[in-house]
């Protein structure tokens, strides 16, 4: 009898270890402000991303990947959770804290058996993270040159060098010391491509012989939308030259601005070497008006596209790792943005807004014996998702409160419930001047409500306008798509349980 049970309690261990050996490890990537017209992936014609084109060769490309709120911090927190940020209470990057008390998909990990860290930036307040084993993370916005970082235990330690490169020296390093009898779960938080865009020394002439084209629509008019005429994020008005462009008569005004405050002399001098030619050519042949702003446009794109490559070559660093190390079969890997930005159409920098450019994020994935190579994933997925996914492909738990849905059985050909319709609200009323807005995403139209900044409602039809310029809220079909359009709105309203927008939407249509 005894050897009998010991049998069935072996078999049984082992059976539990097998199931534990066939759960995948994890690593997502997630960049900041990385616009997907610039990965070659997405058919770009501005520059070459051979290490994110490499992940949608080995998996799938999503292409319509969407998030709840375009805005740093509040599109992480719904990555941490599945739920909107009227939920997870992280609305804005103003004044705000994430309460890491709530359930976040990393403690169910832990909880089914992973070990969790999280290495670069997280951009969520000041509390101490939970639900991570391990982390190490820039403070704030964090340096691109000789950063300091958080580490558990709230320790601050300095680094010197570009912070694409440290951060990917921080997670091979966790990977070698971690516990290998558990699978683990990584997240890489990348600085890059967020604004001032300071490219890696080694970069620096990488595109400085190119010329881009303008965008069709880069002296937009905004002649139908009210909310984007009081918009501040302009390249013609809002970009700065000393900030953002690092054209400085002085070594003296570089430092006040910060732009070279933390560098070594050594680092200091290739980038001012490198800049200030830039700048005795202005000089030499100053410019005005839209040949200015077009000047400034390209200056914007050469530093953006060589901060990028940067990271494009250390996703590549972590992808050899897993190669290297014989990690690359059981580890889902996945690189998307924090959400979309605008690489100068509309006349634009920034995010914010619900119209493509911005609302729109990049996202790969792959998940070997999964996922076939060369997939296109053509399916709604919100940055809401990824949270029950990671879960569902870990076999642990989903919490009833997760307001997105698990893409896993999409992945794996099975029964799924496709979106027809996507659901999105950003709150800030400050920087860049942006209204606050909520609205929908059908297959073919898009209806948004802007409120405080500005009281009004656009509506574009995406088939005949994809490049949003004309609103035809006011017209006469415009009016009579807006009824069925709302009724849509007014069900994703109640269905995620956004009360402020249902306020706003009760009074407007009673």
């Amino acid at each position: 009898m005894y050897k009998k049970f010991l049998v069935i309690l072996l078999l049984t261990m082992g059976a539990l270890t097998n199931v534990r050996a066939q759960r995948p490890n994890i690593v997502v990537i997630i960049s900041d402000d990385h616009a997907y017209q610039t990965i070659s992936a997405y058919g770009s014609k501005f520059t070459q991303t051979p290490n994110i084109d490499r992940l949608a060769k080995e998996g799938a490309l999503f292409t319509k990947a969407y998030v709840t709120n375009s805005i740093c911090g509040p599109a992480r927190a719904t990555f941490l959770t599945g739920k909107y940020s009227h939920l997870n209470g992280f609305k804005d990057n103003v004044n705000a804290n994430f309460n890491f008390d709530q359930d976040i998909f990393v403690k169910g990990l832990q909880q089914a058996g992973y070990q969790t860290a999280w290495i670069g930036k997280m951009h969520l307040g000041n509390h101490t993270p939970q639900g991570f084993n391990y982390y190490s993370l820039l403070p704030g916005q964090g340096q691109y040159y000789n950063p300091d970082f958080i580490e558990t235990g709230n320790v601050r330690k300095h680094y010197t060098g570009y912070v694409s490169n440290i951060i990917t020296d921080l997670s091979e390093q966790w990977l070698d010391q971690r516990d290998r009898s558990k699978p683990f779960c990584l997240v890489i938080g990348h600085k890059a491509t967020h604004r001032t865009w300071m490219p890696d020394l080694q970069d620096l002439d990488r595109f400085e012989d190119k010329t881009f084209p303008l965008p069709k629509d880069f002296f937009d008019n905004y002649a139908t939308r009210k909310a984007a005429q009081v918009q501040d994020m302009t390249i013609a008005k809002t970009m700065i030259m000393g900030y953002d462009l690092k054209m400085f008569d002085s070594e003296a005004k570089a430092e006040k601005e910060g732009t070279i405050a933390r560098m070594t002399p050594d680092q200091r001098k290739t980038f001012l070497d490198h800049y200030n030619k830039i700048y005795d050519d202005l000089k030499a042949h100053p410019l005005t008006g839209k040949a200015l702003t077009e000047w400034k446009y390209q200056r914007y794109m050469r530093d953006y596209l060589a901060t990028a490559a940067s990271l494009d070559r250390n996703i590549g660093r972590v992808l050899g790792y897993l190669d290297k190390n014989g990690l690359n079969k059981n580890t889902i890997v996945i690189y998307l943005s924090d959400q979309g930005f605008y690489m100068g159409e509309h006349g634009w920098f920034d995010k914010r807004f619900m119209y493509e450019e911005s609302f729109r994020t990049p996202m790969v994935m792959r998940y070997p014996g999964v996922i076939k190579p060369g997939t296109r994933i053509n399916d709604f997925i919100m940055n809401l998702d990824l949270a029950p996914t990671l879960l569902d492909a870990g076999k642990a738990s989903i919490p009833t409160e997760i307001q997105g849905q698990s893409f896993l059985p999409l992945l794996r050909h099975q029964n799924y419930q496709s979106r027809d319709a996507m659901y999105y609200h950003y709150y800030e009323n400050g920087e860049h001047s942006v209204s606050p807005h909520f609205g929908i995403k059908t297959k073919r139209y898009k209806l948004i409500r802007f409120y405080k900044r500005v009281e009004s409602w656009e509506l574009f039809d995406l088939q005949k306008d994809p490049r949003e310029l004309n609103n035809i809220y006011n017209t006469a079909r415009g009016q009579k798509l807006a009824v069925e359009l709302k009724k849509q709105l007014a069900a994703l309203i109640e269905k995620y349980k956004d009360k402020e927008a249902r306020v706003i939407f009760d009074r407007e249509i009673n």
